[in-house]
């Protein structure tokens, strides 16, 4: 079966009745192992910031999702946990991503967050406006490889100054 380019496509809210096919559309994206990475422990026992979670509908089938969550980084820096991200194999290419990626990033701004965080793969994310921290100033629980750990700032010098730990905000002491 070839595949055309999903044209079609709208990016809206996630909703409750989505969760099931998120869950799918992880799996297939990121294979049934995902929830052992360090990202995924950090959001135990959190929720994904309301007006923050995103799908992509292709005539009614979800092939697509982004959620953002709350972190506190060295225990006084509010920021955004960007991820997962994840787009259905047969749908990765075409721009979905970026495009959930930049229309998350709109409503994160409009809301008045200032920085965001993700751990994942440089080229892509450079295209969305991510850089890497440069330093080992910011750490991640448990095993990642720094050189993925990437951020945005949604405000002018928001990670300047920013370091320690990345913690959900439940486990950090402010």
């Amino acid at each position: 079966m070839t595949q055309s380019t999903p044209v079609d496509y709208t990016i809206q809210p996630a909703l409750p009745g989505h969760t099931k096919s998120i869950e799918t559309v992880l799996d297939e994206a990121f294979g049934l192992g995902r929830q052992t990475k360090t990202s995924y422990r950090l959001r135990e026992g959190s929720q994904a910031v309301d007006g923050l979670s995103f799908i992509a509908d292709l005539d009614g089938r979800l092939i697509g999702s982004i959620q953002f969550w709350p972190i506190i980084i060295g225990g006084e820096t509010s920021a955004l946990l960007l991820g997962p991200l994840a787009i259905l194999p047969v749908y990765q290419g075409f721009g979905v991503g970026l495009r959930l990626i930049e229309d998350g990033v709109v409503a994160a701004r409009k809301l008045g967050h200032k920085l965001v965080l993700l751990v994942g793969d440089e080229p892509y994310y450079t295209k969305a406006g991510f850089k890497p921290f440069n330093s080992h100033s910011v750490s991640m629980p448990g095993p990642y490889d720094p050189k993925r750990l990437l951020f945005l700032e949604l405000q002018a010098n928001a990670a300047d100054g920013v370091s320690g730990l990345v913690l959900a905000p439940h486990r950090a002491k402010r």
